[in-house]
């Protein structure tokens, strides 16, 4: 895969990434085109994120003879969504690892403060255990990622990364600075935030083009 790596944040440079990116500025995308390249982002990005899974020798039975053979090892995987956007890279992981268990947590934005709310928290039990990837399509001001690392990290989460398609340089510094030890895995670095804390020159709502709301 190809990507620039720097003291835990991957910038993915790969042309099928990029060229989907493209097609998700596009005002004209629609719905459901939308949320299929948020779903295949996600995957092509988890592939990645996922490459340092723990695994044992397993004995299985082929047609030809008995053999070991490396399967996925412990409590695997917990994804866990910001809400609402965050839902939409949940499917292209869950392609990867179909057994990963989901958690969620609901977060919005205070339209005056720009900053992030909590209303929800459920975590797969036990988290602790876990390598945790938490999702959310963009990383504007970076309010709601450190919040909701905050709270896996309450709740015991250890191993966490944070994948999104699309962040701003003043969010990703943010978070960076907040929680060095996550693995930061960003689609595109875009150029800045507005006055409106949009990302420039970013998709617009993500939320609200995954699920055809305004």
């Amino acid at each position: 895969m190809n990507f620039r790596e720097e003291e835990n944040v991957v910038i993915f440079e790969h042309p099928l990434i990029q060229h989907k990116i493209s097609l998700l500025r596009d005002k004209h995308t629609g719905t459901n085109e939308f949320r299929k390249l948020v779903e295949e982002i996600a995957m092509l990005e988890g592939y990645e994120a996922l490459s340092d899974l723990p695994t044992e020798l397993q004995e299985v039975d082929t047609p030809i003879e008995t053999c070991m053979t490396p399967m996925i090892a412990g409590r695997k995987l917990a994804i866990v969504p910001i809400l609402r956007a965050g839902l939409g890279m949940v499917s292209g992981l869950l392609a990867l690892v179909p057994s990963a268990k989901v958690g969620h947590i609901g977060m919005y934005r205070d339209e005056e403060t720009h900053e992030p709310v909590e209303y929800y928290c459920k975590l797969p039990n036990p988290i602790e255990e876990r390598t945790i990837c938490v999702t959310d399509p963009m990383l504007a001001t970076g309010g709601s990622a450190v919040d909701a690392i905050d709270q896996i990290k309450k709740h015991g989460g250890k191993k966490i990364k944070f994948l999104c398609i699309i962040a701003a340089p003043e969010g990703l510094e943010r978070l960076h600075k907040a929680h060095p030890d996550v693995q930061i895995y960003v689609g595109s670095l875009d150029r800045q935030l507005n006055k409106d804390a949009y990302i420039c020159p970013g998709l617009g709502d993500a939320g609200d083009r995954i699920f055809g709301t305004k």
